[in-house]
């Protein structure tokens, strides 16, 4: 390829080539707009020339996640921490955590950065105000991709399972594994806010519905809003309730309050487990027998399509992001 010059560069980002010469040699009088604009058809062209030093980071991602201290979102801050020191100098990954339990509070994040972004990687829960922060930096031009859970009423890249599919794996497997038997099956989640949940409970309920036959019922949904104390204690209270539970799908992320309450009862009638995340502590459930399947959704895969997904968007890379959903996992005892 030749070299670019800046002819080449002002033509692929729409301006003059005085305005790519001030960008160059840092002569101020431009906008952070229009320098990104330089800076990303400088990528797009291959360009080797250095840019001013006050320039490097000038592409700011944000990734907004809720939930720190569960697994699964440890897992996917660790692996967009890991993706972030390969990317190239002039982007710059900023990852925050916000109180799902405040919706104003993630509004405002969403609406208030503190600095300018390019793109932004959302989990969050759905609320009328979170939709309409969204809308406005839509609007603004900020490249947006949802991740784990889409929000309704918006038409986002999405970067996650088919937990509808996954749901409906897990009816699957528990309805074969336990043919033959007869009884009541559960579901746990964190509540009705998060269409990942949503999506996994109608999913499980769909497919006992046609094909579990009438010996297999999906008898109630218990909402424990992943944190395993309140779980633990809404899990006992059903199965002391309900003595024909043989079976509990954790759509949600209280694994731990599953546990709890299962090691209890070790002396009681078994019960098949099938849940979500393979952690260290997962595996240990597995192999002890406690837990049956797990379902992993590979959030360091997700991390790295979301990133990928906007830097497509802003014309950063020029290659094609698949936007199928990612492929889950199921993991037993025997191929772990």
């Amino acid at each position: 390829m030749k070299k670019a010059t800046l002819a080449d560069i002002a033509r692929e980002a729409g301006v003059g080539t005085a305005t790519v010469e001030r960008v160059l040699n840092s002569r101020g009088n431009v906008t952070p707009a229009t320098i990104e604009k330089v800076v990303q058809a400088m990528r797009q062209l291959g360009s080797t020339r250095a840019l001013p030093q006050k320039y490097s980071g000038v592409l700011r991602i944000e990734v907004l996640m809720v939930r720190r201290e569960t697994p699964f979102f440890t897992r996917l801050n660790e692996a967009f921490i890991r993706i972030s020191e390969s990317l190239d100098p002039s982007i710059l990954l900023h990852r925050t955590f916000v109180d799902e339990n405040v919706p104003a509070s993630v509004a405002r994040r969403i609406a208030e950065p503190g600095f300018r972004r390019v793109g932004l990687i959302i989990v969050a829960p759905d609320h009328p105000e979170v939709r309409a922060r969204l809308a406005q930096e839509r609007e603004k031009g900020v490249a947006i991709v949802q991740i784990v859970s889409r929000i309704d009423g918006s038409h986002d890249a999405f970067v996650g399972i088919d937990n509808y599919a996954a749901g409906r794996t897990a009816a699957m497997l528990m309805a074969r594994m336990l043919r033959g038997a007869s009884g009541h099956l559960a579901a746990l989640c964190h509540s009705g806010v998060y269409e990942v949940h949503r999506e996994r409970i109608r999913g499980f309920s769909d497919y006992l519905a046609e094909q579990a036959g009438d010996g297999l019922v999906f008898s109630e949904t218990l909402f424990g809003l992943d944190q395993d104390q309140r779980s633990a204690e809404i899990l006992d209270t059903a199965l002391k309730r309900d003595p024909e539970i043989v079976g509990l799908y954790n759509a949600g992320g209280a694994n731990a309050g599953v546990a709890s309450v299962l090691e209890r009862r070790k002396s009681g009638h078994p019960l098949m487990w099938v849940g979500h995340e393979l952690t260290d502590e997962s595996r240990l459930w597995l192999r002890s027998g406690l837990m049956d399947i797990v379902l992993d959704q590979a959030p360091e895969t997700q991390a790295r399509r979301a990133i990928d997904t906007v830097l497509r968007k802003i014309g950063f890379i020029a290659a094609e992001v698949s936007t199928e959903p990612v492929r889950f996992y199921t993991i037993t005892a025997e191929n772990l």
